[in-house]
């Protein structure tokens, strides 16, 4: 009994641990960000502002189309999302239940595109996007992130851990394969949708390759992009850089506190099989 005691305190201590040291950027951030220009120029920045002030936020929302960029990161986000959720649903649905001849080597074959650097098929892609005529739009970056092999994989273990018996009984009333997902399988991926929506959605909002090279017009830029275009204008104002870090970071963490608990399920039921 007391040997469990000191292992659970073990691992208490050392989770705060962890969790203080992976919080300390994000704290820090906040504290910059919140500090006026004359503490940070002169030095005295402290673990917390003498003085709270927004001045950071109102020069870098006045100077650059902040609202703009975070619109753009926002749409091409929750577009690209809701078509990965489709896709590596429908695609775990199949490589789970449906039996065709070289399935397995299907599913082998997009598994190793994982291992694929995303640098190595830029210029592929650039090609293929330019060929379709949507280089320079948002579908340039939506398309080509719309559909994830990890997704896919993600989707096929949950969706093989629901029980046999639920889909058969199914199919035994009369349901086809799309009656029987969507009745059936779907109301149970709960917390799948949610680990699948929101990883595709961290990815997209903060990738920035390739929405550099697949975007041209300012006015269609993401945040990323422009926090690149700010420091290039502004290199030494860290209480700017550090609003609009802030200004990026906030969704993704807000979004992640109110769906940890579908997020943590979904990855856990992931695993079963």
């Amino acid at each position: 009994m007391r040997a469990s005691r000191t292992a659970r305190l073990a691992r208490t201590a050392a989770a705060t641990v962890i969790a203080l040291v992976m919080l300390a950027p994000l704290y820090w951030m906040v504290v910059v960000a919140f500090s006026s220009r004359r503490e940070l120029l002169g030095g005295d920045l402290r673990v917390w502002p003498r003085e709270l002030t927004t001045e950071n936020f109102d020069r870098v929302l006045s100077a650059f189309p902040v609202v703009t960029w975070f619109g753009n990161s926002l749409a091409i986000a929750l577009v690209a999302s809701l078509i990965t959720v489709v896709v590596s649903l429908l695609g775990g649905y199949a490589f789970a239940h449906l039996r065709f001849r070289g399935s397995t080597f299907v599913f082998i074959l997009s598994l190793a595109t994982l291992m694929i650097p995303v640098q190595v098929i830029m210029v592929p892609l650039f090609k293929i996007v330019t060929s379709l005529g949507i280089y320079g739009s948002y579908w340039a970056v939506i398309l080509p992130t719309a559909a994830s092999a990890f997704g896919v994989f993600l989707a096929r273990q949950f969706i093989l851990a629901i029980p046999r018996e639920l889909i058969e009984a199914a199919q035994i009333d009369g349901a086809g394969h799309l009656r029987t997902f969507l009745q059936v399988v779907l109301p149970l991926c709960r917390p799948l949708v949610a680990v699948l929506f929101f990883m595709s959605l961290l990815q997209t909002w903060n990738d920035f390759a390739w929405p550099l090279i697949a975007l041209k017009d300012n006015a269609l830029f993401t945040l990323p992009i422009g926090l690149l275009y700010l420091q290039g204008q502004f290199g030494s104002d860290y209480g700017g850089t550090m609003a609009f870090a802030l200004i990026s970071v906030t969704p993704m963490v807000v979004l992640f506190l109110v769906f940890q608990r579908y997020f943590v399920q979904g990855l856990s039921r992931s695993g079963m099989r």
